[in-house]
């Protein structure tokens, strides 16, 4: 087994930060077709929007390896993720709460539900990701799903970071290429038998490939490696992959063809968005990526978690006061609203919730941490060595 040698100090990779806005703008679109429909072609392209989780997850993987360090303890990094997620989630539940339950709902409202104690507090908590049932699944807010395998991720970060990180550039690729192989198999597996045991695992942990490929693209990086990638190659791949799927639709004649190609259009994703990580990486890297690290797309990706976090909130919110809306100016104005105002709540959200909070959990954790060291006798069994 080849140990790398210690990897430099990490540098921020802004540009990345930036693609954290465009995968949230894709969901966000795939959600307000619950609003208003889309034009053909804008619809033809928002049905893949929820793949914008998908790109999260390998992100997630790759900026916390990146950034990994090992004199980081175990309960420090669990605090952090507690002190990043935790607050804003806090707070948007209880903004999403009014909006999806009621005590008496009314039956036009699907997206209302009977308000549940007991499922709420899976929700507070997190768990709600465990299950499969769509009402506990998507309970709470409903976008908080997600943060149930980030979660899980983050429990599991440490421990793979321990064979990890005694692997060089090759390796950790093969890691890489190895895990996108088996996701495969196993979804052949599902495809075969939908009623398998496989295919009824939780989703946190039939997700955790994208992670760990993106744990293991980021190690090779610090290992060392920079691909000669450009970052239009996995652009124009997902263009004619999801631009396939999209004429294959189009003829039902092409059905087989069609439920081939869309069956494995999460490992397809996958492997899409490592290229396209991993291309925006190294020229982030090299010094030549800038429209990618402006200001203005940076702040946005800063602002993307509370974005993704509010947007169905204000969406379903339009919709309980203007119903369905019809493709016309009307409905363009509110949908332009709901968007002009899901990223002001997001600037909000993170200037005034996430970054003041995370910042005085971080805070409060560092002076428990030397109060602790304090109290500690020092005499020559204790001392350092």
């Amino acid at each position: 087994m080849t140990i790398s040698p210690p990897a430099p100090a990490t540098k921020r990779l802004d540009s990345l930060t930036g693609l954290r806005w465009w995968a949230a703008f894709a969901v966000f679109f795939f959600h307000l077709r619950n609003l208003i429909p889309l034009p053909g072609p804008i619809e033809a392209i928002a049905q893949f929007g929820y793949l914008g989780v998908t790109f999260f997850f390998v992100l997630s993987g790759f900026v916390l390896t990146w950034s990994w360090r090992p004199t980081v303890g175990i309960g420090t990094f669990y605090w952090r993720r507690i002190a990043r997620i935790f607050p804003l989630h806090l707070v948007t539940l209880a903004l999403a709460i009014p909006v999806f339950y009621s005590f008496a709902p009314d039956g036009t409202q699907s997206w209302v539900k009977p308000f549940d104690l007991g499922v709420l507090a899976l929700s507070l908590f997190l768990l709600q990701g465990w299950s499969r049932d769509p009402a506990v699944l998507f309970s709470g807010n409903p976008a908080a799903w997600t943060l149930t395998a980030e979660l899980f991720f983050y429990a599991l970060h440490p421990f793979i970071m321990r064979p990890l990180r005694r692997l060089g550039i090759r390796s950790a690729l093969g890691v890489a290429l190895t895990i996108l192989i088996l996701s495969v198999i196993a979804r052949i597996a599902i495809m075969l038998d939908p009623t398998s045991l496989l295919a009824g695992l939780p989703w946190p942990v039939l997700r955790l490939n994208e992670f760990v490929i993106g744990m293991s693209l980021a190690w090779a990086f610090r290992a060392g490696w920079r691909p000669r990638l450009n970052i239009w190659i996995p652009v124009l791949l997902m263009t004619l992959y999801l631009g396939g799927l999209i004429v294959l639709g189009r003829y039902p004649t092409a059905n087989p063809l069609l439920d081939v190609s869309a069956g494995f259009v999460s490992e397809v994703m996958t492997a899409l968005f490592a290229l396209l990580i991993c291309a925006f990486a190294a020229r982030d890297l090299s010094g030549r990526a800038r429209i990618p690290r402006s200001r203005p797309l940076v702040a946005l990706g800063e602002w993307s978690y509370a974005f993704y976090l509010i947007h169905a909130t204000l969406i379903y919110a339009a919709r309980e006061v203007f119903g369905y809306l019809s493709l016309d100016a009307k409905g363009v104005i509110v949908a332009l609203a709901v968007l002009a105002a899901s990223i002001a709540a997001a600037w909000l959200l993170h200037i005034g919730v996430e970054r003041p909070s995370e910042r005085a959990l971080r805070n409060w954790q560092s002076r428990w941490l030397l109060a602790r060291a304090a109290r500690r006798p020092t005499n020559a069994h204790s001392a350092p060595r």
